[in-house]
């Protein structure tokens, strides 16, 4: 037809189709671009947007929808599908809520999932209360959109039952067709056993979550942008550790069309994680040309300089890091605190501690805030300067009564002072007492007891303080403590004395009777005394022989040792050639020399009787030779030190 008619406008606009049902998303745009003056947007309006959305020209789209003439129900749905590309979530919900107020065809269902996967995202990238659009969750993609919102609530929980209900919904679905086998029911499930994982990481079951992922990696899902999320929650998981499973798992983030396919946010979140384990592994080069890609992407975050610091603290440049901090802070005053924690962290590190108490009082937002003022107040009296740190819970403390008179304005009743105002005052009276400030101290608990009389431990801290500076006002406040009767206490003695912790217990009623019995009775005797036990002595003792006076001395103490003889052996080595004889080696022969006396004494001979009735006890007579008291010595360690070299 286009060979007769080139210009026909219904055999253009079925080309056109027929190769966007082939795939051809390119080509078919060519064909709409080269015939623009039969083509016109009143015509082909859906085909030109729809080949643009398809090539990811989200903007073109956009423009090529909002200049059609007639909003048609198609275009409606690509304009809905364009607005959450581009992450317009408010002016997506609105598209679609108009879809389906509007609309009565069999894809209401369809419409349906993607508004909840709107508000699904409203809820974990906006951090948006979602609200309750009353969808029966019939399938498992409403029920897996209606967990992601959960997780954007922090409802981890509640997620994960959904999650699995999901779970269950689409075996059912997928199981009632024959065509479908176990495999392709696995890998559509690869999404939410995804969404599963990342829960168990969440709640910090990270070895359940890891297993889980590498699950789905096995199944070696189509989805790259599933491929590429998993990968980076690896990634933190390894964090420092396991850096060559890390270093493979970032090939999976670097697959073609990841980008189109998640969120600004995922993809940032990926590329902090790239530039965080090019630090961990050491390259200094691709770590700073990372994180200074990411903060010219987005100037105002906080991360990318984080981590060009840390990378410098890693080359020992502490100044520098500093410095790029300062910098950082003075351009962008919102996210100074953090910057300057982080800066006083440095200055910790390097041992100025009296820096970083600067750096940390310049935070004037946090100034006030109990858990500032207990770091500084212990940084100060680790650098003992008592004055500093006094001064800083002053400084607190008048912050608070500012604060109190701004909210009371115009009020003459009296009003009770924030829990946390007078936990600061109780702390400052304590830090005061303890470093011996006891008259500044004395107006911190007058004041506390002037909030409230009746309580007992602060004017018995105030008496205690004021009997050192001011004994008669000790006395006069004494009058208002409470009389011993009204202070008794309902406590158990028996039942404390006979706790697990008690370090006394009083012995049992009955067992102390029979001993008062017992002492009754044996009064009037005697005490017997007790006979002195006679040391046994050793077997073969003989009284005539005179003990060695040095026994019981080690033998190297004793003054007949004479040390260890060494070399005994050596000159009676052979020396010269292999197989060669020496001169004394007829010498060393003991079969030649008649008179050798057998290796060991037959059993009941004379020689071994002779050798029993001459032994004298080596502890009763002073060793013949050193020596072989030293051998037998050293044989015993050596049976007695198993294992010790």
């Amino acid at each position: 037809v286009l060979q007769i008619s080139k210009d026909d406008v219904t055999a253009l606009q079925c080309k056109v189709v027929c190769l966007i049902q082939n795939g051809n998303f390119k080509e078919a745009l060519g064909v709409i671009n080269t015939h623009t003056k039969v083509l016109t947007s009143d015509v082909i309006a859906f085909e030109k947007a729809y080949c643009e959305y398809r090539l990811n020209r989200i903007e073109n789209a956009l423009k090529t929808i909002q200049s059609a003439s007639q909003q048609t129900d198609k275009l409606k749905e690509l304009y809905g599908q364009v607005l959450y590309r581009l992450e317009r979530y408010d002016d997506c919900l609105a598209a679609y809520r108009d879809l389906i107020r509007n609309s009565q065809d069999e894809y209401e269902e369809e419409r349906k999932t993607n508004l909840s996967a709107v508000v699904a995202a409203q809820s974990t990238w906006e951090k948006v209360m979602p609200e309750d659009l009353g969808l029966r969750e019939a399938t498992y993609e409403l029920c897996y959109n209606s967990a992601c919102a959960l997780i954007g609530q922090g409802k981890l929980n509640e997620a994960m039952k959904k999650l699995q209900k999901a779970e269950e919904l689409c075996r059912q679905s997928l199981s009632e067709d024959s065509d479908v086998t176990e495999e392709d029911i696995e890998a559509e499930l690869a999404i939410i056993h995804g969404q599963m994982a990342y829960i168990m990481q969440l709640q910090g079951r990270t070895e359940d979550a890891l297993q889980l992922y590498n699950q789905i990696i096995k199944l070696k899902p189509t989805d790259v942008g599933l491929l590429a999320v998993i990968a980076n929650n690896i990634i933190t998981i390894n964090k420092d550790q396991n850096v060559f499973d890390s270093k493979k798992k970032v090939k999976l983030t670097n697959a073609e069309g990841v980008e189109h396919k998640l969120s600004k946010k995922q993809l940032q979140a990926i590329e902090f994680n790239k530039a965080l384990l090019a630090m961990y592994t050491n390259q200094a080069d691709q770590c700073r040309k990372l994180s200074a890609s990411l903060q010219s992407q987005s100037p105002e975050h906080l991360l990318p300089v984080l981590i060009q610091a840390a990378q410098l603290c890693r080359e020992k440049q502490h100044a520098k890091a500093i410095g790029l901090l300062q910098d950082f802070a003075d351009q962008h005053p919102a996210n100074a605190a953090e910057i300057k924690l982080t800066m006083a962290q440095l200055k910790i590190a390097q041992g100025s501690v009296t820096k970083a108490c600067m750096i940390l009082r310049s935070i004037e937002e946090l100034q006030h805030k109990p858990g500032m003022v207990s770091a500084l107040v212990t940084m100060y009296s680790h650098e003992e300067d008592i004055d500093s740190a006094i001064e800083v819970f002053t400084q607190a403390i008048q912050w608070y009564q500012q604060f109190q008179a701004r909210t009371n304005y115009g009020c003459c009743v009296f009003q009770p002072k924030s829990p946390v105002h007078l936990s600061l005052i109780r702390e400052a009276a304590n830090f005061k007492l303890k470093h011996g400030r006891k008259k500044e101290a004395i107006s911190d608990l007058e004041e506390l007891w002037k909030q409230n009389p009746k309580d007992v431990h602060t004017l018995a801290q105030l008496i205690s303080a004021y009997s050192l500076v001011d004994p008669e006002k000790a006395k006069v406040l004494s009058k208002h403590l409470p009389s011993s009767d009204t202070m008794s206490l309902k406590v158990d003695v028996d039942a404390l004395e006979n706790s697990h912790g008690a370090t006394y217990v009083r012995k049992k009623a009955g067992k102390l009777a029979g001993d008062n019995q017992q002492k009754e009775q044996g009064q009037g005797d005697v005490k017997k005394k007790k006979k002195k036990k006679k040391g046994k002595l050793p077997k073969n003792y003989d009284p005539k022989v005179t003990p060695d006076p040095e026994r019981w001395l080690p033998m190297r103490e004793r003054s007949y040792y004479r040390g260890r003889k060494k070399g005994k052996k050596k000159d009676q080595v052979g020396k010269g050639t292999q197989g060669s004889t020496t001169a004394g080696s007829s010498e060393l022969d003991a079969s030649r020399t008649a008179s050798s006396p057998p290796t060991s004494p037959r059993p009941g001979s004379a020689a071994a009787v002779s050798a029993a009735s001459n032994v004298i006890p080596p502890r009763h007579q002073k060793p013949a030779g050193a020596p072989a008291t030293k051998k037998k010595q050293q044989q015993k360690k050596k049976k007695g030190a198993k294992g010790g070299w």
